[in-house]
């Protein structure tokens, strides 16, 4: 888990916290710089927009995932650490406070065309664009328009609870791992009804809902960097592909391949063209078409 007490500074950057303009952008590509950043923090609010592949965004209490065309908004003096997937292409926005009423906590957005096409351009002006000119203009429309942008339900509530972390942990580095709430009790020297109590109280969700929620977060950044259906499915211990389209289909409103396929639909041409590691097939490498529409 992290150490919210140690920070470092965003590499190979300008410091945009020293940047006196409403919004900054910097695009990333994951294959020029590290994959994964460490506990930092910002003076500024930052929105972490995934253009391709994923992202996961750890703060205290939660964990959050950045699929294709969403972004993370991580409000300034917020400790963070970030960890992309390898085929990751990024961009950052960091936001003056005061300016607009962006959230106060963490939260993963669903970014429309159009607020992405602005961060884009954003992100090819200079940092030190004139106050007052078109990009400071366009700047603030922006930041108007990013406070609309609705919020997806791709995060996972953990707390600092040490036996919350410790199951936190063993399932984020083991997701298929199916032991029972009975069994997680034995391992952590509780009983099964105190610790059902416990994650209830730490989380806000069953012990059932609470794995579910964080498989869902393993699956997401899984298939936004390239594994098939199948393989995601058999890596989270799912018995049947179907069980686990199901799954995802209950939370997100959409089976996997049509998720990915509704944010592909809004992506910039840019990134329009469709890779191995973009595309997600529901059939799971075999026939099984009904699939895609369960």
């Amino acid at each position: 888990m992290l150490d919210m007490n140690h920070y470092v500074s965003l590499p190979d950057f300008a410091d945009p916290d020293t940047i006196d303009r409403p919004a900054v952008s910097l695009h990333m590509r994951v294959d020029e710089h590290a994959a994964e950043i460490p506990v930092h923090k910002h003076r500024k609010g930052q929105l972490v927009l995934a253009l391709h592949g994923a992202v996961t965004c750890q703060v205290a209490g939660a964990f959050w995932i950045v699929p294709p065309q969403c972004g993370v908004w991580i409000p300034g003096e917020m400790p963070h650490s970030n960890h992309a997937t390898p085929n990751a292409r990024l961009c950052y926005l960091f936001a003056e406070p005061g300016i607009v009423d962006l959230p106060t906590d963490c939260c993963t957005l669903s970014i429309s065309p159009m607020v992405r096409e602005m961060i884009l351009h954003l992100a090819g002006a200079p940092l030190d664009y004139e106050q007052g000119g078109h990009t400071d203009r366009l700047a603030r429309v922006l930041l108007h328009e990013l406070t609309l942008m609705p919020v997806e339900r791709l995060y996972l509530p953990v707390t600092d609870h040490p036996r919350i972390r410790q199951m936190a942990d063993v399932l984020n580095a083991n997701p298929g791992d199916r032991s029972t709430l009975a069994q997680w009790a034995k391992r952590l020297a509780m009983s099964e009804r105190s610790l059902a109590r416990l994650v209830v109280s730490e989380t806000g969700l069953t012990f059932g809902r609470w794995r579910q929620q964080l498989q869902l977060l393993v699956a997401v950044r899984e298939l936004a960097s390239g594994a098939s259906v199948q393989r995601v499915s058999d890596e989270l211990g799912y018995e049947s592909v179907t069980a686990f389209i199901t799954m995802f289909k209950k939370a997100l409103g959409h089976s996997p391949g049509r998720y990915f396929a509704a944010l592909a639909r809004t992506r910039p041409e840019a990134v329009l063209v469709p890779t191995a590691s973009t595309e997600v097939d529901d059939r799971a490498d075999g026939p099984a078409d009904a699939m895609a529409d369960m």
